[in-house]
């Protein structure tokens, strides 16, 4: 039996603001089949601990950045968990790192650095009977976590750091440093030190046993200066420590055969069984009724995931026949363009704005299929879930996307492998061809059914990324320290 601590900062279905969330919730029960006994570090946030309920104390810390903290053992929705309950540091309005304004809590750099120190004492053995021979730590929240452990003179465990999206590195003032409560050394580039600054990711990027990322595609981006974002260098030098696996999602929660949130069951045998969560969708959002196809975004809105560009196109989308659903939060910009398209075309696009998980599954059970125009995307998780659905991907052909979705070219459907629509590059030109394509395929019944039913077939559980996952692990442990 393998035992692995994994450390992230959201954890579903406790509390999420992405994929991060999902990947961290799902990974555990994953790895079991593979004699993997993951537990899983996040912290004591308000609303964690009262979904959580009952918890025991399995370590204190007399003082840790700034008051006093202790971890404590509890059991949720399938997770094993230690929470690191630092009132002075999560017991805070607003969500995991941002305020109820939106802005970052100033002092998120102690809020995860604390994280990632309670992570490496559990490496060394602070809670009794759990020796984890693995830490795995998510992003750039639990990136510390190998640059600890690398200045320890001890017996210690391997670590491992997943990038889940490059974009956000964790990067903070040199004055932080003196407070982090590392060796004067470690201010080096073979540290945390970034330009003049603190790097979280940075520093456990260069620390760690072995980086993975959650995509091949992206993998082999990350170690390009245009898809690099400054750290291309130091992850080109990793070699084949840099390993690409691609993310699976729950098909326990996402299953359209049993889905509590739609209006109907179904499968790629029955799929007109589909058609009433179509119907239902379009009166939850008040679109015109006629036979072409929606077309659903289920996003953060920002210049990432491309909705600049989707706000520019909107109108000659919609000229071509297409109905739009719009569902997600973000730029205010964006969101008010998207309102304002909805107020001028009424009928022809419904926009709600944020983020409700029983509305992301009746979108995808309702839409024709799901627009994901990202300009990077390492993974991308609504794709996924959407060929689970039926509901075919119109995706950008960059990372995850290009990993997961294949495209409706003529080769693909003569062999019956078409899943979805792949374009590039991003730019209005090609979104609206890609929407041509995807309306002059919805309008040949039997070629589209063909695609739902392939995309539907498509594989998108963790079954084979956790077996690479559990390889990855024997691999770490069977090197020297």
């Amino acid at each position: 039996m393998t035992s692995v601590l994994s450390v992230s900062s959201e954890v579903f279905p406790l509390v999420k603001t992405g994929g991060l969330a999902d990947v961290a919730g799902a990974l555990p029960a994953a790895l079991k089949p593979f004699g993997i006994e993951m537990r899983t570090l996040m912290p004591a946030y308000p609303g964690v601990v009262a979904k959580v309920g009952a918890s025991e104390p399995v370590h204190r810390f007399p003082s840790l950045f700034g008051g006093p903290a202790m971890l404590l053992s509890a059991q949720s929705a399938g997770l094993d968990l230690l929470l690191l309950d630092a009132p002075h540091l999560y017991e805070r309005a607003g969500g995991p790192y941002a305020g109820p304004g939106g802005y970052d809590h100033p002092d998120n750099w102690a809020r995860f650095a604390a994280l990632s120190r309670a992570a490496a004492d559990i490496g060394l053995g602070a809670v009794p009977g759990f020796a984890p021979q693995i830490v795995h730590a998510h992003d750039w929240q639990g990136a510390l976590a190998p640059v600890y452990l690398a200045f320890e003179d001890a017996p210690k465990p391997k670590t491992l750091v997943t990038i889940h999206n490059l974009a956000f590195q964790g990067t903070f003032p040199y004055g932080v440093f003196p407070r982090l409560g590392l060796p004067p050394e470690a201010w080096s580039i073979e540290g945390v030190e970034y330009y003049g600054s603190v790097g979280f990711l940075k520093g456990g990027i260069h620390a760690c046993d072995c980086v993975t990322t959650v995509s091949p595609t992206y993998a082999r981006e990350i170690v390009t200066p245009e898809g690099g974002m400054g750290l291309d260098g130091l992850l080109a030098g990793r070699g084949e420590e840099l390993v690409g696996i691609v993310n699976g999602v729950d098909t326990a929660v996402w299953d359209p055969r049993t889905d509590p949130h739609i209006a109907s069951n179904y499968d790629a045998n029955d799929l007109d069984a589909r058609r009433p969560n179509r119907d239902a969708l379009v009166d939850e959002f008040a679109l015109d009724v006629e036979d072409g196809p929606i077309l659903a975004v289920v996003s953060r809105l920002t210049w990432q995931k491309g909705m600049d560009v989707l706000a520019e196109a909107l109108g000659s989308i919609l000229d071509a026949g297409v109905r739009m659903v719009i569902v997600g939060s973000g730029d205010r910009l964006l969101e008010g363009a998207f309102l304002a398209a909805q107020a001028r075309r009424p009928g022809r696009v419904g926009v709600r704005i944020g983020y409700d998980e029983a509305l992301a599954h009746r979108v995808q059970a309702g839409a024709d299929a799901l627009l994901v125009p990202s300009r990077f995307e390492p993974c991308g998780l609504t794709q996924l879930c959407a060929l689970r659905y039926g509901c075919l991907p119109v995706v950008t052909r960059v990372g995850g996307l290009a990993d997961t979705v294949i495209d409706a070219n003529f080769a693909a459907m003569v062999a019956g492998a078409a899943t979805g629509i792949v374009f590039s590059p991003l730019s209005v030109e090609a979104l609206q061809g890609a929407v041509q394509r995807l309306v002059t395929l919805h309008a040949n019944h039997d070629a589209w059914r063909r695609c739902q039913i392939q995309a539907m077939r498509s594989d998108v559980s963790w079954d084979a990324s956790a077996a690479r996952y559990a390889s990855l692990y024997d691999t770490l442990l069977s090197q020297e320290n």
